[in-house]
């Protein structure tokens, strides 16, 4: 008698993605969510909570987790109100820690109020797996822009779902054309560039790119064409 490996079917992918640039800086808040089971990340909630949650009413969408791919004001602002209406965990690298508890140091930076923090209830570090609905993210953790950027990979095949393309929330690290800043407080162009070909650049070609502001590319495109890389 042979043993056999049982089949895991995949269902074709059936994702809710709203993009929705929020606040001063025009962050790039992430709602990706699940058809079948409801269940959704939000990922960078910067501010204007309100639109978030109107979103996620649209698509009577219930969050399970709150992703930070790094501690800038612009990214995490908006924490508090989404952690106390939805009760949703928020998550990070440990190394963003310290950048986030100065959130008042942040706002005198760009002239803004302080937000009001919330509770970190875990961390996540490189090679961790974010599971919402049938997805499931891998992390790496790309420091560079500062210490504890982190990235979230889907793969084509994330968890029980079949999606068109692999998808990767880049946060600030990679963008359309440029890289993430590095003269801020933990930044440094040596770890964002080992960050990116170590690691984004192994990714498939036609990985979607979402990054933390402006438009999507691909892992492709920017291999091909972006002058930080070359």
């Amino acid at each position: 008698m042979t043993a056999t490996t049982p089949q895991v079917h995949k269902r074709p992918g059936k994702i809710i993605h709203e993009i929705l640039p929020v606040g001063l800086l025009q962050c790039n808040c992430s709602i990706v969510g699940d058809t079948e089971t409801r269940e959704a990340l939000v990922i960078d909630p910067g501010d204007e909570v309100d639109r978030i949650l109107e979103l996620l009413r649209k698509h009577q969408l219930s969050v399970t987790a709150i992703v930070s791919t790094h501690a800038h004001i612009d990214h995490v602002g908006g924490f508090r109100k989404l952690h106390d209406t939805t009760g949703a965990p928020v998550l990070m690298h440990a190394d963003d820690l310290e950048l986030y508890k100065a959130l008042a140091i942040q706002a005198t930076w760009i002239g803004m109020p302080t937000p009001e923090m919330t509770k970190v209830e875990s961390f996540l570090k490189e090679g961790d797996t974010v599971r919402w609905g049938p997805f499931a993210a891998h992390v790496y953790h790309t420091p560079g822009h500062t210490r504890g950027s982190l990235c979230l990979y889907l793969p084509q095949d994330a968890g029980t779902i079949a999606l068109p393309a692999p998808q990767l929330f880049s946060g600030d690290t990679l963008f359309e054309g440029s890289i993430g800043r590095t003269d801020l407080w933990g930044g440094s162009l040596d770890d964002i560039l080992r960050s990116i070909h170590t690691k984004l650049l192994a990714l498939p070609d036609e990985t979607i790119v979402f990054p933390g502001h402006g438009s999507p590319t691909t892992i492709g495109q920017e291999r091909e064409s972006n002058p930080f890389l070359k």
